[in-house]
């Protein structure tokens, strides 16, 4: 968007004025917009506070621990949400989030907390019959108007990100000379900071799912997929590596998984292997036997390969023909894999070109690290 002048004239005045007049009216929109949704977000968070915190905390039905976990600062959202109110209301879009902005710290807590809020929500309703039909009861009020708790506890997550898009669409549509446009811009910045935080922080939460539920394939405990801060090791014990996620590194992200044929070395039967890929290493198994009682849908860690000092090149595959091979090379192991998919072939060099290239940029210089464990 630009503001500089036009041509000169009453044909160039008229266009400006024009310009101006356009952007005028999708101010106003947007304005009406963002009031208009602020007062039913106010009205929502009001039903969360007044028909279940507070009432819960009147009746004890909860302990104070247990709302503070599923409720978190949303009081102290909703009152704080009341004063941008006011501002909108009256017309003061700057001033309100100005004034607004520095609170976004209760947002980010409401945000580190929501899954453990959804949780503990979840199990309460399983465990006391007491705070089930209080909420079933709540719910349908006709204030309510169908909605769940667990969708009004959503809507401050949600909120920021239509803050994001409402300021966006304020700050293109206002002249830099308009006094509200610096305190509109900054919030926006501020907007995006917690829009970026809500992000990482479902990243995080996906993440975990996913290592979650990879661990639950993995019969045993010796093949640790969520583990604690720790050491990795080769170990000789059962032919497997067992794994912690390094001291050094932050953490552990799951990138993909799938089925590879393992060549071996001295042209023996070529077998498929399962393999879990890894930000910090590839974890290779086998099936369990689909007759065993508890393990049959399950898989037994075999080894581990820390990708840290690993290199990878494709053998062949690198044309359009049926497949190719991967030669993956460790400080104490060489693997060479085989598919018969191109584009499976293909996405396995990437992911794991990409994992390995990470590691490196986080930890430059630390091979020699690894060769000192060894």
């Amino acid at each position: 968007m630009s503001f500089s002048p036009g041509p000169s004239g009453p044909l160039g005045c008229t266009s400006i004025q024009e310009q101006r007049d356009r952007w005028e009216r999708k101010r106003s929109r947007t304005a009406r917009e963002l009031v208009q949704t602020e007062q039913r977000y106010c009205q929502q968070l009001e039903l969360v506070t007044t028909y279940f915190e507070e009432i819960l905390k009147a009746k004890g039905t909860l302990r104070q621990d247990i709302r503070e976990s599923i409720f978190s600062p949303i009081k102290v959202i909703h009152s704080v949400n009341q004063s941008l109110l006011v501002h909108l209301e009256n017309g003061y879009f700057g001033r309100g989030f100005d004034q607004f902005c520095p609170h976004l710290h209760h947002y980010n807590t409401y945000v580190d907390n929501i899954y453990n809020a959804s949780k503990m929500l979840g199990i309460h309703l399983k465990k006391n019959k007491a705070f089930r039909r209080f909420k079933k009861l709540q719910e349908a009020r006709p204030e309510f108007n169908n909605h769940k708790l667990e969708d009004l506890l959503q809507l401050p997550i949600q909120r920021i990100d239509q803050y994001k898009h409402f300021l966006q669409d304020l700050t293109a549509n206002t002249s830099p000379d308009n006094p509200e446009f610096q305190q509109i811009s900054k919030a926006v910045t501020a907007m995006c900071e917690v829009s970026l935080h809500i992000q990482n922080n479902t990243r995080c939460h996906e993440n975990h799912l996913q290592l979650y539920r990879v661990q639950k394939l993995l019969k045993g405990r010796k093949t640790k997929v969520l583990a604690a801060a720790g050491s990795s090791r080769w170990s000789p014990t059962l032919s497997l590596v067992l794994l912690e996620v390094s001291a050094f590194l932050k953490g552990r992200w799951y990138i993909r998984e799938g089925w590879l044929k393992m060549v071996p070395p001295k042209g023996a039967d070529v077998k498929p292997k399962m393999f879990f890929l890894f930000s910090d290493m590839l974890l290779q198994a086998k099936r369990c036997s689909s007759l065993h009682t508890t393990n049959g849908d399950k898989f037994a860690g075999q080894y581990a390969y820390p990708l840290q000092d690993c290199t990878v090149e494709k053998v062949f595959g690198h044309t359009r023909s049926q497949g190719g091979l991967l030669s993956l090379t460790f400080p104490k192991a060489k693997l060479l894999l085989m598919s018969s998919n191109q584009e499976d072939l293909n996405d396995w060099y990437q992911s794991l070109s990409s994992a390995i290239r990470d590691l490196l940029h986080q930890h430059p210089g630390s091979s020699s690290q690894w060769a000192d464990r060894s």
